[in-house]
């Protein structure tokens, strides 16, 4: 079968199978490349999980072990390959991710080349706007930090500051997510991740009602910014985009809570103090959240793939005196964000199945 979002990959080019683990052993090797690309078209998202089996009996059944890490976010799969998924197993995977925000896969063979061909298979690959990347994969995104990472990139900002959403001001931001970290520092580099689903249940009714149905302004500006100190530059030109608060999930349809710090900035129709008063009271709601947040101790070779539509994360940079941290990332991207008025909480339709 052929991935169903195969032919929206906005380059077409033989993808290199590059040992990205042995090349960061030599210190940072990305490239740059002052090349400008036309703002991103408008396209068909086809999600895979609705083909899913329901019970996920491929993933299921051929696991050794699967267990949750939270009640509510987080589950480690032992014994599955992501380089050797069957198609059913990569649309039952689609579903696992969307019901549980992240899943955890250690022990990983997976090579950059065969990430983002199975990304392929859940939306059109993404290229960052100023992140650099592998030579000749502009779709790979780099994560490398190390002892000589300059300090002053995090001047200013707290932990707390990091919680985001994959480049949620695009039109059509990120979906399903994967994350290979193959080398890590002797302690720390941790990644935090919160449900959408819980951050909205967690509201009381009065809030819930509030926020249905507004709109927030999602910016890359300070991203491009810090771009541009750093030598760089942006490769597109868009900037924002407009999308709903509460948004619900295509696959599950259940409401989650779709703000962060990294991106979001206004409240649409709100004045500045009215929409600065919600937007950090919501700020303090995700990052003090601790009931439904995950904190995942990565192990070399593990990859995490997680669903930026229900989710946001955090990485902690406690290492940075330590050593270095490497691995890539495959962004496909999904649909326009959107809320539907019908839809349900995850605790409003789980109880009603139960009933």
């Amino acid at each position: 079968m052929a991935p169903p979002n195969a032919e929206t990959t906005e380059l077409v080019h033989e993808f290199k199978d590059l040992n990205l683990k042995e090349l960061a052993k030599n210190g940072p090797y990305t490239v740059h490349p002052v090349t400008k690309y036309p703002d991103l078209e408008p396209f068909e998202h086809n999600d895979p999980g609705h083909r899913a089996d329901p019970n996920k009996a491929s993933i299921y059944d051929n696991a050794e072990r699967i267990f949750d890490l939270t009640p509510h976010i987080g589950t480690e799969v032992h014994g599955i390959q992501l380089s050797k998924l069957s198609d059913q197993q990569k649309d039952d995977l689609a579903l696992l991710v969307a019901e549980r925000g992240v899943v955890f896969f250690r022990d990983q063979d997976i090579t950059v080349k065969q990430g983002l061909e199975l990304g392929k298979h859940y939306g059109r690959l993404h290229i960052h706007n100023s992140v650099g990347h592998p030579e000749g994969l502009p779709e790979a995104l780099t994560v490398y930090y190390d002892t000589k990472t300059p300090k002053d990139l995090f001047n200013g900002r707290s932990a707390g500051d990091g919680w985001h959403s994959d480049v949620s001001y695009e039109d059509q931001p990120l979906g399903v997510t994967f994350l290979k970290i193959d080398t890590l520092p002797p302690i720390g580099g941790d990644t935090m991740w919160l449900s959408g689903y819980t951050a909205y249940d967690r509201l009381s009714p009065a809030w819930q009602q509030f926020v249905d149905g507004l709109q927030v302004v999602h910016s890359a500006k300070e991203q491009k910014e810090d771009a541009y100190r750093q030598g760089h530059i942006s490769r597109r030109s868009h900037e924002e985009s407009v999308h709903p608060l509460v948004r619900t999930h295509p696959v599950t349809g259940w409401k989650a809570i779709y703000v962060q710090p990294g991106f979001s900035r206004r409240i649409v129709g709100l004045s500045y103090r009215e929409s600065r008063a919600v937007l950090d009271f919501l700020f303090n709601h995700i990052e003090s959240g601790h009931d439904f947040q995950v904190r995942f101790r990565w192990t070399e070779d593990t990859v995490a793939v997680w669903d930026n539509r229900v989710t946001a994360h955090n990485a902690i940079f406690d290492y940075l005196d330590v050593g270095r941290r490497h691995g890539w990332r495959v962004s496909p991207q999904a649909e326009r964000p959107f809320f539907d008025p019908k839809s349900k909480s995850r605790r409003q339709a789980e109880l009603e199945k139960s009933q």
